[in-house]
């Protein structure tokens, strides 16, 4: 799945670059308070499509790198849900005690795409410190969404996650970018 976000660019000073913007920082808000339930109740479209593309280095002629059939990810709204539950349970033993994270979201872009779909690029810097270690784990990648506007605001329709790194030093993917 790949995430077109548009074409037409935004003014950064347009009510529509501050909705889309508002949203990225309660997402963030939310997760980095791992107030994860809440965020898939009230974020999330149950249609979402939510993918981390793997990412192999090539040389600048052979493209970006990012395998079109391979992915760290790839999640629907009942897997996303399915995460949420097993950290509720107390038995998420990989995350128990929790990682803390701390979603940086810049570079924040907005395309018009139609009165109900809202294409958005940022950059994110993710940071999470696991337990007692004394060195964090930084992830940095480009978020390529589509917002889609729902009867109760702006969901998150699709998700691309695309990462810098070729080689995820994280001891697990349980986490929400």
């Amino acid at each position: 799945m790949k995430t077109e976000v548009g074409e037409t660019l935004v003014p950064f000073n347009s009510d529509l670059y501050a909705e889309a913007s508002a949203w990225l920082m309660i997402e963030a808000e939310l997760l980095d308070d791992r107030r994860e339930r809440e965020w898939l109740e009230t974020m999330i479209s149950r249609e979402v499509g939510y993918v981390m593309p793997i990412r192999q280095t090539m040389y600048r002629d052979q493209g970006h790198g990012f395998l079109k059939e391979m992915y760290h990810l790839n999640e629907s709204y009942g897997s996303l849900e399915t995460k949420v539950a097993r950290n509720e349970t107390g038995c998420a033993w990989a995350e128990d005690p929790p990682s803390r994270f701390r979603h940086f979201v810049s570079n924040v872009r907005v395309y018009a795409r139609t009165d109900d779909l809202i294409g958005v690029r940022s950059a994110l810097l993710l940071y999470r410190m696991r337990g007692e270690q004394s060195v964090a784990t930084l992830m940095s990648a480009e978020r390529r969404d589509l917002l889609r506007r729902e009867e109760d605001g702006l969901k998150l329709f699709r998700r691309e996650i695309l990462l810098d790194h070729t080689v995820i030093a994280a001891d697990n993917l349980a986490i929400f970018f």
